[in-house]
């Protein structure tokens, strides 16, 4: 039987295991990006193993979240990150340089090669032929050292694509489809794979539209084959030497099979506040709007930018909008600027901003109380952009643009024609403020600012536990819920002991007052918990709160990860129904929880407030051995 390009990846990094569904896997790891929203306490972890320097073939600090210097917090860090990269042997792109997933495609990127990300949009390398995989800082701290990487052999989703694109539909609606379709828990347990005609339609630009935005599936990573499309875009960017042909056999066969029809989509857009809220733009349009921002790791490209410059050509955006444009690299900038095309948005009134993520991650960018916030971002969850009760949409450049013109949700083909384009054949390269890796940094000091506190210690887990249920959460909890972002919370990223101040606030005010005097806890949610980003903290911070066990209806894949790395159990419902008779503040009682453990149990009694519940451990005989030790750090020391 033929391969499928996932599977010829996966086999040609295997190191431990068998490509069997469902079974336990290491890969050897390529690449590694962080950004320094993660990666401050990534490296923090990475000094922990204690090796002189990194193990990968390429890896890449980037400062592209915790952009405001409103005090020393950020800037402190990012000479830390700096420092780091000098000494361990990384390049580092610094702040402004743009936003990593941008970056990474255009001068690191190798199609058949493995990337692991703290970013769980790292998936954009898809679009490249790459297996691109976001995780949590801990295990890209393991794959810096060498380590091999550890996931659950997926199944691979085939999308088929038939057709071409129409005029003002772009590679945005392609995604927004199949969220539609599928809803963000769609693609858990899966890697999206892309085949079919309509695949050599797009261009690796389009690809990594549809394979960042692809996240939102749930998704282990989504990926697109490497073809005469990726050599174009590698010879654009003086890199056609990495390029390698990878695509699936014709006798491959796929798990699940959904076909999309270019042709036949039309401009869609997702309302609040989920990516999977979606609707064909034809069924809002007219809702006045107060904000529209262009950029984001899913469409700040130069394509992005370029169609949003030849569209707003002697036009004005309306003044009843904050039209604002968030480029993803300088090197976007640059070709921006040399094609004669910062011309248009600046004369249209465009606020043009630094390279990088900014609203996307709740950096600035808040919108007005009661307004509408149009976004090409990858995410709307509730008070992500920094303002309560937002009403954020998700769209694509074009819908974003004629709607920034109109001032109300606009059906981009009411603008009549779609305006021509050629992109550059060969890229300005824009990266000179990268810098290499030393040849050797160990000379070098690390330079730590007060805000960097030392890595907290867990201990293992216990022969019976005993707690409480200290928070009783819904469906869909994200980890902003969990672990809020923001230009209040992000710049604590190296310090656990304030930032755990903020676990929970979304859903209790007072959450981390009631963990200290609580002690050992237990959290209680439902469906899809732990969805969204790749952060940690949502599960280091509840850990030094005391939060060691969570029983749930589902769980988000990168999130079930994190919290086994720092030892917090992560337990399923056998009967769903479990749920609605546990109440919060009840008491817990899990005996022999060790014993059970190291037996294999892979279910547990768990008596709460005297009742038998029974819950699933969903683990691999490793993960047990963490979970034991009470997390990655400690299991990694005692092998």
């Amino acid at each position: 039987m033929g391969k499928t390009v996932t599977e010829k990846i996966l086999e040609a990094h295997l190191v431990e295991g068998e490509m069997v569904k469902g079974k336990e896997i290491g890969i050897r790891i390529d690449q590694t990006l962080t950004q320094d929203a993660t990666g401050t306490m990534a490296y923090l972890e990475f000094e922990s193993i204690g090796i002189p320097r990194v193990q990968t073939e390429c890896s890449v600090c980037y400062v592209d979240h915790n952009l405001l210097q409103s005090d020393f917090k950020n800037a402190d860090d990012h000479r830390f990150l700096q420092s780091i990269a000098r000494k361990y042997g990384l390049y580092f792109s610094p702040p402004g340089n743009g936003i990593s997933h941008q970056i990474n495609l255009e001068r690191f990127g190798k199609p058949g090669k493995t990337l692991l990300g703290s970013d769980s949009h790292t998936p954009t390398g898809g679009g490249l032929g790459m297996l691109a995989i976001g995780a949590g800082g801990l295990d890209v701290a393991m794959a810096m050292a060498g380590k091999p990487f550890y996931l659950v052999m997926p199944r691979v989703y085939g999308v088929k694509l038939t057709g071409r694109l129409s005029p003002w539909v772009s590679a945005r609606d392609v995604l927004l489809e199949l969220l539609r379709r599928l809803s963000v828990k769609g693609g858990v347990g899966y890697i999206m794979e892309y085949f079919g005609p309509g695949v050599k339609e797009l261009s690796v630009t389009d690809r990594a539209s549809i394979t960042n935005f692809g996240a939102e599936l749930g998704a282990t990573t989504s990926v697109f084959p490497s073809d005469e499309n990726t050599l174009k875009f590698l010879r654009s960017q003086g890199r056609e030497s990495g390029w390698l042909e990878i695509v699936a056999d014709s006798d491959a066969r796929y798990d699940e099979v959904v076909e999309i029809d270019l042709s036949a989509l039309e401009p869609l857009i997702a309302c609040p506040s989920s990516p999977d809220n979606v609707v064909k733009v034809r069924e809002v349009a007219g809702k006045p709007v107060a904000q529209v921002l262009v950029g984001s790791c899913s469409n700040s490209s130069l394509r992005d930018l370029v169609v949003v410059a030849k569209t707003l050509a002697g036009k004005q955006v309306s003044s009843e909008v904050s039209f604002e444009i968030n480029p993803g690299s300088r090197q976007v900038l640059e070709n921006l600027t040399a094609m004669g095309e910062m011309l248009p948005l600046i004369h249209a009134g465009a606020r043009v901003h630094q390279a990088g993520c900014l609203g996307c991650i709740g950096m600035g960018q808040a919108p007005a109380t009661g307004t509408i916030s149009l976004r090409t971002f990858p995410r709307n969850f509730p008070g992500r952009s920094g303002t309560k009760n937002d009403q954020v949409y998700l769209c694509s450049p074009e819908v974003a643009v004629a709607s920034a013109i109109t001032g109300k949700i606009t059906d981009p083909r009411d603008l009549g024609a779609y305006p021509s384009f050629s992109l550059p054949e060969t890229y300005l390269p824009g990266d000179s403020r990268i810098e290499p890796p030393l040849p050797d940094g160990s000379g070098v000091e690390v330079i730590r600012g007060p805000n960097i506190a030392p890595f907290p210690a867990f201990a293992p887990l216990p022969e019976t536990w005993k707690g409480k249920v200290l928070l009783k959460a819904g469906d869909n909890i994200t980890t902003d819920h969990i672990m809020p972002a923001g230009a209040q919370v992000l710049p604590l990223r190296s310090n656990i002991p304030a930032i755990s101040d903020f676990v929970f606030k979304a859903l209790d005010e007072n959450f981390s007052k009631h963990a200290r005097e609580t002690g050992s806890s237990m959290i209680v949610g439902g469906e899809n918990y732990g969805q969204g980003s790749s952060r940690e903290h949502a599960a280091l911070a509840p850990r030094y709160l005391g939060v060691e066990v969570k029983i749930v209806k589902s769980f988000a894949r990168i999130h079930k990860a994190n919290l086994i790395n720092f030892g917090i159990l992560p337990l399923t419902f056998v009967n769903p129904a479990d749920y609605d008779r546990i109440q919060q503040g009840a008491e817990v009682v899990i005996p022999h929880v060790r014993q059970s453990l190291l037996a294999g149990a892979e279910t547990l009694a768990v008596e709460i407030d005297g009742q038998a519940v029974e819950a699933s451990l969903d683990v691999s005989a490793r993960h047990r051995e963490i979970l034991l030790a009470g997390g990655l750090l400690n299991w990694a020391k005692g092998n």
